[in-house]
Order: structure tokens, then C-alpha cells, then sequence
């Protein structure tokens, strides 16, 4: 019995000490470097939003064209919030990703290393990986 409660009061210590994800607030660089994206505290949570877009492609709609909802189709991409309810979960946090160019919200994690912030979009089983840097 006291090799079981010395066994469940490390396991309580190890969940406390458990790594806190590091900060992600700050000015990111999308991979393509189409965007600029801040992110910071939103609420209780963690949000991004389209602070300014880098490399115009006339060809695109500056509106959210595809969005399902009609209300909201004519609202800018330019200071849209796409980065919503990011919360920490172990080492990472988690929350929904939005993307403009399909309409769609996915499932997503955020982690950062130094001046990169993965960024991870899932749907199911499948995710999608990109790769941000901090901006200057």
C-alpha cells in the first residue's frame, strides 16, 4: 500500500512539473510568406489574426469569398482573426485554425522553438504541418 500511494504522489508531482508550452505572443512570418500574423491573448485564450498580407495575389478575393457562413463573406481577410481559443495543453497549445482559402476550421496545435512556430491544421487523422518565423 505505501509503494502504491508513493507511486500515485510522484505521478501527481510529474503531472505538476509537467513542461508548460513557451510562449507563442508575438509577429509571425507564414511559411509562404503570404502573411503577417500577430498573436496574442484574446479573452482567457490565445488568438492570431491577419495583421498584413505580404504578397498580394490579384487573382484572390480580399474578402472571406468562401466562408460558409454568407453573413460573413464580405468581411476583409486583413485583420481577420484565424486563430481562435488556443489554450495550453502539455507542451503545445491547442485550439482552431481557419483557412480563408478553402472556408474551412481545423483542429490545430501551435508549439514554438526559438524563432519558429509549427503550426499544425488537422482534420480527422490528417494534419498538416507548416512552418512559421518570428518576424523582425
Amino acid at each position: 500500500m505505501k509503494t502504491l500511494l508513493a507511486l500515485a504522489a510522484l505521478g501527481a508531482a510529474s503531472a505538476a512539473t509537467a513542461a508548460a508550452p513557451a510562449p507563442i505572443a508575438g509577429r509571425w512570418v507564414t511559411v509562404d510568406g503570404k502573411a503577417l500574423v500577430e498573436i496574442g491573448p484574446c479573452g482567457r485564450q490565445i488568438c492570431g489574426r491577419i495583421a498584413r498580407v505580404l504578397k498580394v495575389d490579384p487573382s484572390k478575393p480580399t474578402t472571406d469569398t468562401n466562408n460558409p457562413d454568407a453573413a460573413l463573406r464580405n468581411r476583409p481577410i486583413l485583420g481577420m482573426t484565424f486563430l481562435t481559443g488556443f489554450a495550453p495543453a502539455d507542451d503545445r497549445w491547442k485550439g482552431r485554425i481557419y483557412d480563408p482559402e478553402s472556408g474551412k476550421s481545423y483542429r490545430s496545435e501551435l508549439s514554438r522553438s526559438g524563432d519558429t512556430l509549427k503550426v499544425k491544421g488537422c482534420i480527422g487523422p490528417f494534419c498538416r504541418t507548416q512552418v512559421w518565423t518570428a518576424a523582425r
